[in-house]
């Protein structure tokens, strides 16, 4: 086993080098210390569970064999070091003296730990996500002085560049940043902070702070700094008289205030975050007190025309939560959390919030085989939030908490009607697309993409559901390929309430016929048969074509869904569109268009999917996604290749921990997403990274991918085949080029391996005929070269023509290309002129013996025995009075 250490009383520096260590490293375990700053561990409390971090108590029973110390050059025992453990230290302080001779060292002065390994992340690993980055940023910022203490580096500014380019946040950096404070700025800053009052405007939390300072000739940006981590607020005002006049400072957490705008007003300039302003006052001292007022009443007056509202916690909670009972046990909490995918539920008592069971402490109870109640293992607390709480004061209460859910309730009531998570806050960094008033449209770009008739369909189908009160939307992969500039024409639509129901309406008004599946709230309007008057009924500009509407149209209800167990099917109930996105496998593939009345084209996005479009990245929704439905390991790889995306770490760590589950999905449902990668423009490359993480051998022991096939597969997918074998168009269920796929993939294998693939995927029969025979072919081959042409038909009419075709296709040496060929284009065609009906005529009793004289034919004009029909006549005779002699 290998571990990552750090200090004791550990910083940003010290946790941060942690991470990236564990980046450069993924097998070894990145272990916490006992103590940490406070600022740290209040980042941890909120962001640690999308963190790789684990704690001393929870490292399994295991031999350590690495230690790697970060930003530290002492050890600390841990239970399983040994005396040959191997020790290395990356390290920017002044080497130690008394240092093992055997411990291995990199010291490097630079300002901060951290930017010793971002250098060999920019070297060795790929993207970062922004929570990555912005930890790796505060570790520089913290040890460098946000890069202005006279220790920092040039190196230091290129590894923060970088992490500014992965994302990394600022405003969170500076958030959680404690610069010292000297000593006549601490004196101002007591005289503010006597003298701060709050003011709440449009939901934002303003503090204003008023002192007399002429007695101090310090910078007060730094005092601002101090004050606002203190107090937390939206925005900060400080309104200070000087011997020069009054000064103000602002500061700003959220785009919704801006001060630059603010002290616009009193001549003063900056940006939408910082800004200041100096009003001279002459000589007036004795008059600066009630400039002083003035200034303040100014302000006050104007700021409600400059804040703008806050983001609140009612635009990102989920509705109508499940909570638990005291008395739920732990085996129904773990069914509970298993089948929504949440990791935390509010326990209820009365109607009062009393707690939070989380899936961890589920889990460790059940480890122990104790099913105890929700009271006894949850978090106790009565913590809560409301629709219009501030997301600021969220994320302080999750902060101080340590609670990754809270529950929000109504205001007037206390009932609960919601729920928002870490989840839910975290989308927000940086994220300001993912509110409501503010989402992007994307009309120009849907209309661009649709052929004006389905455009114009689209357009009836949403009015009648802006008739019903019913929101409807576009979703999944034809946004997301809308957004990545690959439109497709084909769709299915979401509706927000009875899809059924709105089908009906439409059948009823246009005509078609409406077939529908209840249980699921699923409905298809089947329009091929009226396409014609549909176009003449529904709005357009003109010159629709009939042709250019479907056959049919799906529409489905939001709903959510559940797994009663690993790889079972799911489980349907009716939900909203949030969690209808939230059922499926990607953050890309939960991206929807809202379709009806003034919301026509604007996306919802609640699960970072646009994010991670743009930052290229597959990642799954929740931590049991594979455990549910282990094929979407196999779908991760075909996004991943077919965008040219990465496959995002967590994600990668999810699937491996999945891998095994693969064995109890069925056949058929594995070969589905096989066919799916197949038909991918670039099949080869999603084989080759399935082999790379040994999904293939999960499916089964034998089942791997050769690269040394990739040109025979593309030949059969992608090239003309060749229209002289005249190959049928299918084989089996399967069409002849994915049949031909399949061949090519596994005739190579030995036929024991072949077969039990071929049965584990539930291919056709057919299919596996001509695999088999394919296998047992590909050995006998060099035998046939220089055989009598009647000698290679008879081998090779025992195999499917496909089968030869997929051989011919692999490449195995000129003379055999030329012997298969030759059979398929010339040799199989070769038929005596004699046939059963003159045999008959010649008083020859039917049965085995037809076969043999007509074979005996046929293998003489093969081999140029004969050439024409007299000589074709006078060996029929001779066959029949051989045969009449016996």
């Amino acid at each position: 086993m290998q571990v990552i250490l750090t200090h004791e009383q550990a910083d940003f520096d010290a946790i941060a080098a942690l991470l990236a260590a564990h980046i450069l490293n993924e097998r070894a375990l990145p272990v916490l210390p006992r103590r940490i700053n406070r600022n740290v561990r209040a980042f941890l409390n909120l962001y640690g569970a999308e963190l790789p971090f684990i704690e001393a108590r929870d490292l399994p029973p295991e031999d350590i064999d690495i230690v790697t110390l970060v930003d530290t050059q002492s050890l600390i025992t841990l239970k399983g070091m040994k005396e040959d453990t191997l020790v290395h230290v990356i390290d920017h302080h002044q080497a130690r003296e008394d240092l093992p001779s055997d411990w291995t060292l990199i010291i490097e002065r630079v300002g901060a730990t951290t930017t010793l390994l971002i250098e060999d992340i920019q070297d060795h690993n790929g993207p970062l996500n922004n929570l990555q980055a912005t930890l790796l940023l505060l570790g520089i910022y913290e040890d460098t002085g946000s890069l202005t203490y006279s220790s920092t580096t040039p190196r230091d500014l290129r590894a923060a560049a970088f992490l500014l380019e992965q994302g990394a946040s600022l405003s969170l950096a500076d958030e959680y940043l404690n610069p010292p404070l000297s000593e006549q700025q601490r004196e101002l800053y007591n005289r503010l902070l006597q003298n701060s009052e709050s003011l709440h405007i449009h939901g934002q939390h303003i503090i204003i702070a008023r002192a007399d300072a002429r007695d101090i000739n310090e910078e007060i940006s730094s005092v601002a700094h101090k004050l606002r981590d203190l107090l937390d607020p939206d925005a900060l005002f400080l309104m200070v008289n000087t011997i020069e006049g009054i000064r103000i400072v602002a500061r700003s957490a959220t785009e919704r205030i801006n001060v630059a705008k603010t002290v616009a007003l009193f001549g003063g300039r900056g940006h939408e975050k910082a800004a200041a302003a100096l009003i001279r006052t002459g000589d007036k001292a004795a008059q600066s007190t009630a400039d002083l007022e003035e200034v303040y009443n100014r302000l006050v007056e104007v700021l409600p025309s400059i804040v703008q509202p806050a983001i609140t916690v009612g635009k990102i909670m989920s509705r109508n939560p499940r909570v638990l009972k005291p008395e739920t046990s732990a085996q129904e909490a773990a069914r509970w959390m298993q089948r929504y995918g949440y990791e935390g539920y509010p326990v209820v008592k009365d109607g009062r919030v009393v707690g939070l069971l989380t899936r961890r402490a589920v889990d460790r109870a059940l480890a122990h085989k104790l099913n105890l109640p929700a009271i006894s293992l949850m978090d106790a607390g009565e913590f809560f939030v409301t629709p219009d709480t501030p997301l600021p004061h969220l994320q302080q209460l999750m902060a101080d908490t340590g609670w990754g859910q809270i529950p929000v309730v109504d205001p007037e009531t206390r009932q609960i009607i919601g729920i928002v998570t870490r989840t839910d806050l975290l989308k927000q960094i940086g994220r300001e697309d993912t509110i409501q008033t503010e989402r992007k449209n994307f009309a120009d770009r849907l209309e661009k993409a649709l052929p004006p008739a389905r455009l114009a369909l689209i357009k009836t189908i949403a009015e009648e559901a802006l008739h019903h009160h019913l929101p409807i939307y576009v979703v999944g992969g034809f946004v997301r390929d809308l957004i990545l500039e690959r439109p497709s024409i084909d769709f299915d639509l979401v509706v927000e309430g009875d899809a059924i129901a709105l089908a009906r309406a439409l059948e009823k008004k246009y005509g078609g016929k409406v077939t529908s599946h209840s249980r699921f709230g699923t409905a298809k309007w089947q329009i091929g048969s009226i396409r014609s008057e549909l176009i003449e009924k529904i709005k357009g500009d003109g010159g629709l074509k009939a042709e250019d509407l479907p056959d049919s149209l799906d529409l489905i209800s939001a709903r959510t869904e559940f797994y009663n167990y690993p790889t079972a099917l799911p489980t349907v109930e009716r939900g909203s569109i949030k969690l209808d996105l939230h059922r499926r496998d990607f953050t890309i593939n939960t991206l929807a268009l809202r379709l009806d009345g003034r919301h026509y084209a604007t996306l919802y996005d609640f699960w970072g999917g646009m994010n991670d479009i743009k930052k290229k990245l597959v990642r799954v929704l929740h931590s049991l996604s594979f455990v549910d439905d282990p094929t979407r390991m196999l779908r991760a790889v075909r996004f991943e290749q077919r965008f040219n995306f990465r496959i995002e770490s967590r994600t990668l760590q999810l699937m491996n921990e999945a891998h095994d589950l693969l064995k109890q999905v069925s056949g058929d449902r594995l070969r589905h997403e096989l066919d799916l990668i197949l038909a991918e423009e670039n099949p080869v490359s999603a084989l080759n990274r399935l082999e790379e993480l040994n999904l293939l051998s999960a499916i089964h022991p034998d089942l791997h991918w050769d690269s040394s096939a990739s040109k025979a597969l593309l030949r059969v997918l992608k090239e003309p085949l060749d229209p002289a074998w005249q190959l049928p168009e299918v084989l089996g269920n399967q069409s002849i080029r994915n049949a031909l796929a399949y061949m090519v993939w596994l005739i190579p294998f030995p036929p024991e391996s072949s077969r039990a693939i071929c049965e584990r995927l539930k291919l056709s029969h057919h299919l596996q005929n001509a695999i088999l025979s394919g296998n047992l072919l590909m050995a006998e081959l060099p035998d046939l070269v220089g055989q009598s042409p009647s000698r290679v038909v008879a081998r090779l009419e025992e195999a499917p023509l496909p089968a030869l075709y997929a051989i011919i296709c692999l490449c195995p040496g000129k003379e055999i290309c030329e012997l298969l060929n030759r059979y398929a284009t010339e040799w199989r065609k070769v038929q005596p002129m004699t046939d059963g009906y003159t045999l008959h005529a010649m008083g020859i009793e039917p049965g085995p013996v037809y076969r043999r004289i007509l074979w005996a034919l046929r293998a003489a004009w093969l081999d140029g025995k004969i050439t024409t029909r007299e000589q074709e006549n006078a060996l029929l005779n001779q066959l029949v009075f051989t045969q009449t002699i016996q």
